[in-house]
């Protein structure tokens, strides 16, 4: 979003100084009692939310800038409906009170929130899991990691690219992270409908992701997480650390652990399957699905341990007659 500074208010220069910082994000702007988008980012904001798209003047300059935007207050109601459509949104607030100033308001970025990194309750189902992940192409298997950061649940494995798709069929992340020079390779093994985010390669390095892992965790090593075994999902599992930093959050002291995908306790359920036999979602608008008969759970918690039992099920009898 390239724009010439001449004819551009003070305001105005300091909404593409913070979009130039996160150029593949919307940008909310906070402006008095509105949070405001303009340019390309408000015609987006238009069409996803439905808002009215106008024009707002630019002193000196002939060309107006497409603006579109919804007051403060509603950010609960229009937030999730930027995030549910695949938007990554930088949250652009101001700093001060504009009362107290007569220069311009001071502002920040003080939440970037994505599709795989939203913890609030009105942008969560609450009764399914909204899983991070991460893939890395590892030299000898393909790593995988999940993370519901609102939960705090944190698990890796490796496999082939079979496994991992089957995995990322049956986890479902609403985003999934991957190193920049292998899109051909994600797009070709896993197609190109999961939302996806591309980091450069240095957050894939074996040394930068233990480093991560092990500065949070506080160890030595990842032995007595069981998974040290695994060098390309632990890898994936430190770019997860990684990314969020980068969309700063920092209060991430409730992931306590990394755990290790047991992958021979399941049977392996690919997305077809799993949509065919109607598990989680019924293949007609009017149908039902079998979570929707058997789901009588009475808390979030419980819905979505009843949705994994259904798409990860077990082989052996005995923990299968404890449930």
């Amino acid at each position: 979003m390239a724009q010439n500074d001449q004819g551009l208010t003070p305001m105005m220069k300091q909404f593409y100084s913070f979009k130039a910082k996160h150029p593949d994000a919307l940008l909310l702007f906070r402006c008095g009692d509105f949070y405001e988008t303009y340019s390309e980012d408000a015609v987006e904001a238009a069409r996803v939310l439905g808002i009215t798209l106008t024009k707002r003047n630019n002193k000196g300059n002939s060309d107006a800038t497409e603006m579109a935007g919804f007051p403060h207050h509603a950010l609960d109601t229009y937030l999730p409906k930027l995030i549910r459509a695949g938007k990554r949104v930088a949250i652009c607030d101001q700093l001060e009170d504009p009362k107290l100033t007569k220069t311009l308001v001071k502002r920040g970025i003080t939440e970037l929130v994505t599709p795989g990194v939203a913890m609030g309750d009105t942008v969560l189902n609450y009764k399914e899991n909204n899983f991070l992940a991460a893939v890395h192409f590892g030299k000898t298997a393909c790593g995988v990691a999940f993370l519901d950061i609102s939960t705090g649940e944190f698990i890796t494995g490796q496999g082939s690219f079979d496994y991992v798709e089957k995995l990322l069929g049956s986890f479902a992340p609403k985003e999934v992270l991957y190193e920049r020079t292998h899109k051909k390779d994600f797009e070709r093994y896993f197609g190109n409908k999961h939302c996806v985010f591309e980091l450069d390669d240095w957050v894939f390095t074996e040394q930068t992701a233990r480093q991560k892992l092990l500065k949070h965790f506080g160890t030595k090593n990842l032995k007595g997480f069981g998974v040290e075994h695994v060098q390309s999902g632990v890898v994936a599992a430190g770019a997860i650390m990684q990314y969020l930093e980068i969309t700063q959050h920092n209060n991430i002291a409730h992931i306590t652990a990394l755990a290790l995908i047991e992958e021979d306790r399941y049977v392996r359920l690919d997305k077809f399957t799993i949509r065919s036999l109607e598990l989680i979602q019924p293949m007609q608008e009017d149908g039902a699905s079998l979570l929707n008969v058997v789901d009588r759970t009475v808390t979030a918690m419980g819905g979505r341990l009843l949705r994994r039992w259904l798409v990860f099920p077990l082989k052996e009898v005995k923990p299968i007659e404890q449930r």
